[in-house]
């Protein structure tokens, strides 16, 4: 399963660049993009346990960024 995110608060593309990297090494991600220009993320997950997934992936973030919020 593949879907979009709109993200509010991302501060700078290094973080951005930062969150990307972490994101895809949560187990079960196939592939993350985080765009500091667009303020959207892209997720590729296994489908049966995409909100699970989704639950590692908002715990990532505020730890790069806490301030950044990913609008679901």
């Amino acid at each position: 399963m593949k879907k979009k995110f709109k993200l509010q608060d991302l501060d700078c593309a290094h973080c951005a660049a930062k969150m990307e990297e972490a994101i895809k090494k949560i187990p079960g991600v196939n592939d993350a993009s985080v765009s500091f220009m667009t303020q959207k993320m892209t997720i590729s997950a296994e489908d049966e346990k995409f909100d699970e997934i989704m639950q590692k992936v908002v715990s990532t973030c505020a730890k790069v960024e806490p301030d950044c919020r990913i609008l679901i």
